[in-house]
C-alpha cells in the first residue's frame, strides 16, 4: 500500500511517441545517472545516451569542487579583487543559490565551501575529527552569500571565498538533462541524477512516472508515492552522509550561520517543485532550517515539502506542508 501524490494538472500530459520504455544509465558527479524514456521510432537511442553524458559532464566541467579545471576551481582559487566570466549554466545555478539564500536567510548559502572542507565533506572528503571553536570561527568568516559580486556573466572573487555547489548541481544537471531530451524530441521521461528526480509525460500504457519517496530507516508509516509529470522532487537526509564522534552523528548539511552540521531534529526533508535544481536547494534550505521554522517557511512560500522529524527517543514522525497534503489523492 501507498499514500499516493499527484500534482494539479493544467492539461492532460501528451501522448507518448512509442510503445516502449528504454533504460539508459552512466555515472556522474562522483554517483550516477539514470533515464528511462519513450524514444520516438526509429531514434537511435547510443546518440541519446551520448548526448545525456555530455549535458552532465558539462556541468561537472563548470561546477565541480573536485576538479582542479573546473570553473568553480579556478574562481575558489583566485585572487582578492579579481573578476571571472563564468559559463551561462554557471551563473543560472549562482542566481537560483543566491535567491534562495535571500529567501531563508542564509540557510542556503552557496560559499559554503570553507565550512564544508573544514568538517571532512568536500575534497577529498576526509573526515577530520571535530574542528575547534577557532578554526569554525576562521572557516565562517571566509562564508557569506552577501559577499558574492554577480554581474551578468561576470563573478567577483572578494579572496577566501569557496563556491560549493553540491546541494543544487544535481538537481540542476536533472533539468539540463530534461531539457535535452525535449530537445531531441522525446516527451515522454524520467530522469533520475544520484537520487534527485525530474519526470514528464506517461509511459506507453497512459501510467504516470511512479516513484517512492526516500524516507529514513525505521519510519513507521505508509510510503509515498509521486506521479512525476512536470514536476522534480529531491530530498536531504541526515542518513545519507554523517560521522559519528563520541555519542554523535554529524551529518554533511552544515549551517552555513553556525559552522556546525545541523541538529537532529530533522531526519529528512523532500521537496515536490517543477525544477529539480530549486527543489535540491530547498531541501537542503529546508532542512537547516530546522523542525520548526522549516515547516513554517515552507507553508509561508507555499513549498510542497514532507518533514520527518526525529524526537529526543529517536522516533520519527512525518510533518507535511499546505501544499504538500493538497496533492494527496483522497
Amino acid at each position: 500500500m501507498h499514500r499516493v501524490v499527484i500534482p494539479p494538472l493544467a492539461a492532460p500530459p501528451a501522448l507518448p511517441r512509442g510503445d516502449a520504455v528504454h533504460c539508459l544509465e552512466g555515472r556522474t558527479m562522483g554517483t550516477t545517472w539514470s533515464v528511462r524514456l519513450v524514444a520516438p521510432a526509429g531514434m537511435v537511442l547510443d546518440g541519446v545516451e551520448a548526448g545525456i553524458q555530455s549535458v552532465l559532464d558539462a556541468v561537472v566541467a563548470a561546477m565541480s569542487g573536485w576538479e582542479e579545471g573546473s570553473d568553480l576551481s579556478r574562481f575558489n582559487r583566485a585572487p582578492a579583487g579579481s573578476w571571472h566570466v563564468l559559463p551561462d549554466g554557471f551563473c543560472a545555478v549562482l542566481r537560483a543559490g543566491l535567491d534562495i539564500a535571500a529567501q531563508t536567510d542564509g540557510a542556503y548559502d552557496p560559499t559554503i565551501g570553507p565550512l564544508v572542507d573544514l568538517w571532512g565533506f568536500g575534497p577529498p572528503a576526509v573526515p577530520l575529527g571535530l574542528p575547534h571553536g577557532d578554526a569554525i570561527a576562521a572557516a565562517r568568516a571566509r562564508v557569506g552569500w552577501r559577499r558574492l559580486r554577480l554581474d551578468g556573466r561576470h563573478a567577483r572573487q572578494p579572496g577566501g571565498l569557496a563556491l560549493d555547489l553540491c546541494g543544487i548541481a544535481k538537481g540542476y544537471g536533472a533539468d539540463q538533462v530534461a531539457e535535452a531530451l525535449s530537445g531531441m524530441g522525446i516527451a515522454s521521461f524520467l530522469v533520475e541524477v544520484g537520487g534527485e528526480l525530474r519526470g514528464q509525460g506517461v509511459k506507453p500504457d497512459l501510467s504516470p512516472w511512479w516513484v517512492e519517496i526516500d524516507r529514513p530507516p525505521g519510519l513507521d508509516a505508509t510510503p509515498f508515492r509521486v506521479a512525476l509529470h512536470g514536476l522534480s522532487v529531491a530530498t536531504s537526509g541526515d542518513y545519507r552522509r554523517s560521522f559519528r564522534h563520541g555519542a554523535f552523528r554529524y551529518a554533511h548539511t552544515i549551517d552555513p550561520r553556525s559552522g556546525w552540521p545541523t541538529g537532529a531534529g530533522l531526519a529528512s526533508v523532500t521537496v515536490l517543485e517543477r525544477d529539480c535544481m530549486r527543489a535540491d536547494a530547498l531541501a537542503t534550505a529546508l532542512t537547516v532550517l530546522g523542525p520548526e521554522a522549516g515547516p513554517a517557511h515552507a507553508a509561508r512560500h507555499g513549498i510542497a515539502a514532507l518533514f520527518i522529524r526525529r524526537d529526543a527517543a529517536e522516533a520519527l514522525h512525518e510533518m507535511m506542508s499546505p501544499a504538500f497534503a493538497a496533492m494527496l489523492d483522497g
